[in-house]
C-alpha cells in the first residue's frame, strides 16, 4: 500500500522480514500523527512484527526520536545506498570455471530461483511461498530481469535488476554458504549491470549489505546514503500471549 508519506507491504506472516514501511522524512509537524496512524492500521490489521526503514539523512534526528518514541526499537543501518556510472564499471575481472548466469523465464525457474535466494538470505522455508505468491504476477514485467547463477550445473546464486527512470537498479544478490568466496556475488552482480549498460541505462544503484560492500566498492560504487531499520511488535498481541 502507498499514502503520500509512506509505503508499505504487509503479509500474514508473523515475520519483520515479510512486513516492511519505508518511509523518507515526515513533515516535523505531522510525523507523530502520521506514525500513530500507521501503528494504529497495523494493529487492526493484527499485524504482530514489522519493520521500518529510514532513509537517513542530516535532519533524521527527529524522525528517529518520533520512530523511538511510538515504541520501535533502533536495529541497525541496514543498508548502504551506493550508485555507479555504468560507463565506469569494472569488467576487467577473472572468471568462475563453471559458472554459467541463465535468466528466469518461467515459473518453475523461479520457484528454484526464490529457494536459492532464501537459503542465501537464511530465509526460513515457509515464507517461500509467500514470496512466489508476491512476485509471480509482476516478476516478468519487462521493467524486471531475474538472474540464477549455476556452478557446474547447480543454482548457487541470484539476482535481479529493476530497469526505471533511466536508472537500473540491482537487488536480492545472494549467494548459498557453500560456494561463497569465489567470485559468485561479483560475476551475478556483473551480469545484470552489463546488460543494462548494453540497452542504453547510464547509472546503477543497489543498497549494500555489510557482506555484500566490499564486492561493489570493487566493480567501482561509490557511496551516497544509508538505510536505517526500526522494529515494532504488535503490543497488543503482546499483552495476549
Amino acid at each position: 500500500s502507498r499514502g503520500r508519506h509512506l509505503s508499505w507491504l504487509i503479509t500474514d506472516l508473523p515475520d519483520f522480514f515479510t512486513n516492511l514501511v519505508v518511509s523518507a522524512q515526515l513533515p516535523s509537524d505531522r510525523a507523530d500523527e502520521l506514525i500513530e496512524d500507521a501503528l494504529t492500521h497495523f494493529r487492526r490489521k493484527n499485524i504482530r512484527k514489522l519493520s521500518w526503514l529510514v532513509q537517513d539523512e542530516e535532519e533524521a534526528g527527529e524522525m528517529n526520536e518520533a520512530l523511538l518514541a511510538h515504541g520501535l526499537t533502533f536495529r541497525e543501518s541496514f543498508s548502504i545506498e551506493m550508485a555507479i556510472d555504468l560507463a565506469t564499471l569494472l569488467t576487467d575481472l577473472p572468471s568462475v570455471p563453471g559458472l554459467k548466469i541463465i535468466p528466469v523465464i518461467d515459473r518453475s525457474a523461479l520457484r528454484q530461483w526464490i529457494h536459492i535466494a532464501s537459503i542465501g538470505f537464511r530465509i526460513g522455508e515457509e515464507f517461500e511461498k509467500v514470496w512466489y505468491e508476491l512476485v509471480a504476477e509482476v516478476i516478468f514485467d519487462m521493467r524486471f530481469r531475474t538472474y540464477l547463477a549455476l556452478l557446474n550445473g547447480k543454482p548457487v546464486g541470484t539476482s535481479q535488476l529493476f530497469l526505471s527512470g533511466g536508472v537500473a537498479g540491482i537487488y536480492n544478490v545472494s549467494c548459498i554458504p557453500e560456494a561463497r568466496g569465489r567470485g559468485i556475488g561479483t560475476a551475478i552482480t556483473l551480469a545484470p549491470l552489463l546488460e543494462a549498460r548494453r540497452m542504453g541505462y547510464r547509472i546503477g544503484i543497489l543498497q549494500a549489505s555489510s557482506r555484500g560492500y566490499r564486492i561493489y566498492r570493487r566493480l567501482g560504487f561509490q557511496d551516497f546514503g544509508n538505510l536505517s531499520v526500526y522494529l515494532w511488535e504488535n503490543d497488543c498481541e503482546l499483552m495476549r500471549v
